[in-house]
Formats: structure tokens, C-alpha cells, sequence
């Protein structure tokens, strides 16, 4: 079915999801970007259950589009999965303003159950928006790709500053009614994606079926019954590793089997999806520091007074947003023009360039080290280029990667490869959970409180080592970049 489009050229519902993914975006980082801070100044944690608590958070985050994903395939569909999603993130912003452990715990798990269908499906609809084959796809997925930032953006500096300045609840509030939001632009555009975004079997949804419960109702009560799980693997976070290990197994069993079925291209195919999974998961793990360890050394050894006014350490994380909108265009119009004149670079090596970039960005450290202040900060910009470098290396892989799912994968398990490739970004969080406990030098919880010249020290050393590293893992793929192409059989 042909689409209208708009004067860009794309599809109408591509805007219409672009501003309810904007908006839900702004919810979730104006939580995540205060959790940090909040879990160490107000529930007077110390920095490695912080980061432990953090990386549970965020590694099931984003496992949760696993199950979301499939279970939009095969009962509810995208649209519903998505509106049912974007309900429940809401109401876990809200329990937060409880204040206390119990209630932050409690949001976390229905953030956790509503992101798995809210994520995961919305990327979906941007993919099956665009018939198999054109060209603008890569395109859209990255104007859908300056959406989420623009919401991030504005996190960090509505949310943050509030947080910041007024208390964490009031940024916290903030986040439930950009939350509120997003599920009204996506309401009340929903005509404009609906065609792709419909229950696979509509009229199995509402009849009954475990007793007199309805499909549709053993979804949401089911959805209700994990929050209280997710809960106690907050609390037992060293448990959700293991549960990760369990379902990549299972995730990448599936997506082989399926190769294996459909025979040789496929095969081929599902083994570079599977390959450049591991790499996604190198390059998020160094990047997720961001909301964790890379805003402690902005709180303890970065100078952030900029003309007299002193920037909130969680406000920092603002630049990453900041310059994908900068360069998002810019990079959707390189890849459109590379590829007319038959010079786009190749997945792989999209992604071996991108990694390289991050561990450049680690590598700015040292330079700013160079000019450390008498109370050890480091300047402002140290943190400007470090995240220049890791805004262009994620342009080079992120908005890609969620093209190349819709790519590579056959359309019937779309929603599933969608939540297979998050689970590569659950994986990230929780090893960057891992990362980030070797810069906890403080622990104020028993007592300990390091000085300025130790911290600084640290943070030198573990990000300068994730640089060299980071930048050598990138030219490994670089170098095999070609030989994983030829295994893509003409997906580009």
C-alpha cells in the first residue's frame, strides 16, 4: 500500500511517531539521568550499589523488548503493544514520587514491563512504514533517530535542572507527564500507521481465553504480575546477569534455527546479525558511563561553572543529545548521497568506524588531564569532545543497526529480531554496570570518601585503558568488515 508522504518525502506516520517516541524518550532519560545522583544523595547509597542497582535497572530495561516484541508479533500487534506500554512507563514515573526504596523499585519494574512493549514495537512501525528495498529507509530511521535525542535533550536540561535545583521528585514528576504525552501524539496520529501496526489476529484478542479472561486481559495481568519479579531482581541484581545469559542463549538458538530452516542466505545473514550483536555490545557498555560513571566525575573533577553559572553534574549529559541533532541531518543526508553515488560504507564497517570514534572520546580524558586545575578539574570541554566523539561514533551505529534489523530479518519475526538487537543493549548496561564499579573510589555508604586527586587519577586510568581498547576492537572490524558484507548477501 502506498503511503502519503509529506514534503520531505516520507511517510506521514513516520512524524507522528517521531514526536510520541520524542516525548517517551524525555520520560525515560529524565528519570535515568537523576538515578545516579539520586540513588547516592538522597537513599544515601554508596557508588558500587549505585552502579549495581543502575546496571540492573537499565540491563532489564532494555531485555524487556525480548518478550514485548514478541508478544506484539503474535498477539496484540505494535499499536496496541505500544499504547499498553506507554500506560504502564507512566505510571512507574509516579510511584517514584513515593520517595523511598520500596517505591523507586516498584516504578523501575512497571517502567521496565512498559518500555519492553513500548520500545521495541514503535521502532517496528518506523521499519514496516517503507516497502522491502527503499532507499529512504536508512534515512527515516534517522530522522526517527533525532527524535529520541531531541527528548533526551530536553531531559537533561528540563529534568536535570529541576531535579538539580528544586529536588529529584519535581524532575521525576516531569518525566510522567512527558510520558503522558507521548501516548496522546501516538493516539492521536495512530490513522496515519495504523495498516502496519494491527493484532495479527484481531479477532482472537478480545474473545475469551483462559476461562473467561480475554487474550488482550491475560496480557495486561500478566504484564502486572512481573512488576513485583522485576523487583526483586532490582534487589538481587546480581541475579539478572545469569537471567541474561539464559535468554541470549535462547534468543540467538531461535534466530539460527530460523536461518538454518530457511537455508543458506538466511543462515548467513542471521550469523552476521548475531556477530554485530557482540559488537553493539562492546561499543554500549563503554558509552552507557554516561548516566553513571562519566556523571560522577562530572560531580567530582570537572570544572562546570560556565560564566559564573555552575551546570549540574547530571545536566552534562546533555551534549550527547545536543550533537546528534547538530550532525543527525547531516549524517541522514551523507548516507543518502553515498549511497546514489555507490560509496556508502557497509554495515560492518559502519559499525568498526563507530567504535573506533567512541574510543577516541575515552581518550580526550588524557588531554584534559594535561590541563588539570589546582583542586584537580578538568576542564569543561574535556567532556564536550568526549562526547562529540561518541555522538559520531553512534551515528555511525545505532540509527544503522535498527535499519539493518528491519533488513536482515524476515518481516513475520521483526518485533522479535527488535528485541533480540535490545538485548544486545541489555547486555551493554548490565557489563557497563561491571565498568563502571573500577571509578568507585568513594563509597560514602561505609564511610569512605576519597580525595579529589584519587578519584581524578582513577577516572584517567580506567578511561584511557577503554580507549585503547575500544579503538583497537574497532579496526578489528574494520579490517573483517569486507568478509561480513559478503555473508550479508546484498543487504547494505
Amino acid at each position: 500500500m502506498t503511503q502519503p508522504t509529506t514534503t520531505t518525502g516520507h511517510p506521514r506516520g513516520l512524524y507522528v511517531l517521531f514526536m510520541a517516541e520524542m516525548w517517551e524518550r524525555f520520560s525515560y532519560y529524565g528519570m535515568r539521568v537523576l538515578l545516579t545522583l539520586y540513588l547516592i544523595k538522597s537513599l544515601m547509597k554508596g557508588d558500587n550499589e549505585a552502579f549495581s542497582i543502575y546496571a540492573a535497572y537499565t540491563a532489564l530495561v532494555y531485555a524487556a523488548p525480548v518478550l514485548g516484541g514478541k508478544i506484539a508479533d503474535k498477539i496484540l500487534g505494535y499499536r496496541i503493544a505500544v499504547i499498553l506500554g506507554g500506560i504502564l512507563m507512566a505510571i512507574g514515573e509516579f510511584m517514584i514520587l513515593g520517595g523511598t526504596d520500596h517505591w523507586l523499585y516498584l516504578g523501575m519494574g512497571a517502567i521496565i514491563v512498559g518500555n519492553g512493549y513500548f520500545k521495541a514495537n514503535i521502532s517496528s512501525i518506523v521499519g514496516k512504514l517503507y516497502e522491502d528495498g527503499d532507499a529512504r529507509r536508512d534515512s527515516g530511521f534517522t530522522i526517527f533517530y533525532i527524535g529520541i535525542n531531541i527528548g533526551a535533550l530536553l531531559s537533561t536540561l528540563i529534568c536535570a535542572e529541576v531535579g538539580d535545583k528544586f529536588g529529584f521528585e519535581y524532575g521525576f514528576a516531569l518525566a510522567g507527564i512527558g510520558m503522558i504525552l507521548g501516548i496522546i501524539f501516538f493516539i492521536i496520529g495512530q490513522n496515519t500507521y495504523r495498516h502496519v501496526a494491527e493484532p495479527p489476529h484481531p479477532e482472537k484478542l478480545h474473545k475469551a481465553y483462559l476461562g473467561p479472561i480475554t487474550q488482550f486481559q491475560t496480557v495486561v495481568l500478566g504484564s502486572l504480575l512481573t512488576i513485583p519479579l522485576l523487583y526483586f531482581l532490582i534487589l538481587n541484581n546480581e541475579v539478572v546477569g545469569y537471567l541474561l545469559v539464559a535468554v541470549a542463549v535462547y534468543v540467538i538458538g531461535s534466530l539460527l534455527m530460523r536461518g538454518i530452516k530457511e537455508g543458506q542466505v538466511l543462515r548467513d545473514r542471521m550469523i552476521v546479525f548475531i556477530i554485530l550483536m557482540f559488537f553493539n555490545v562492546v561499543f554500549w557498555a563503554c558509552f552507557e558511563q554516561a548516566g553513571s560513571s562519566l556523571t560522577l566525575f562530572a560531580e567530582r573533577n570537572v570544572d562546570r561553572n560556565v560564566g559564573g553559572f555552575e551546570m549540574g553534574a547530571a545536566t552534562t549529559q546533555f551534549f550527547n543529545p545536543l550533537f546528534i541533532i547538530l550532525f543527525g541531518s547531516i549524517f541522514s543526508i551523507l548516507w543518502v548521497y553515498l549511497n546514489k553515488i555507490k560509496k556508502n560504507p557497509s554495515i560492518p564497517m559502519k559499525f568498526g568506524l563507530g567504535i573506533m570514534q567512541l574510543g577516541l572520546g575515552y581518550l580526550v580524558v588524557l588531554l584534559g588531564n594535561a590541563f588539570v586545575s589546582p583542586d584537580y578539574l578538568v576542564p569543561l570541554w574535556t567532556l564536550v569532545f568526549l562526547y562529540l566523539l561518541h555522538t559520531t561514533g553512534e551515528l555511525f551505529l545505532s540509527p544503522i543497526g535498527l535499519s539493518m534489523v528491519t533488513k536482515l530479518v524476515p518481516k513475520d519475526m521483526t518485533g522479535t529480531a527488535m528485541g533480540a538487537w535490545f538485548l544486545s543493549f541489555s547486555a551493554s548496561n548490565f557489563v557497563a554496570g561491571i565498568i563502571a564499579k573500577f571509578t568507585g573510589v568513594e563509597d560514602s555508604a561505609e564511610g569512605v570518601v576519597a580525595t579529589a586527586s584519587e578519584t581524578l587519577a582513577n577516572y584517567v586510568d580506567v578511561y584511557s585503558t577503554m580507549g585503547y581498547v575500544t579503538v583497537g576492537i574497532g579496526l578489528v572490524l574494520v579490517i573483517f568488515s569486507g568478509l561480513l558484507n559478503r555473508l550479508m548477501h546484498g543487504i547494505r
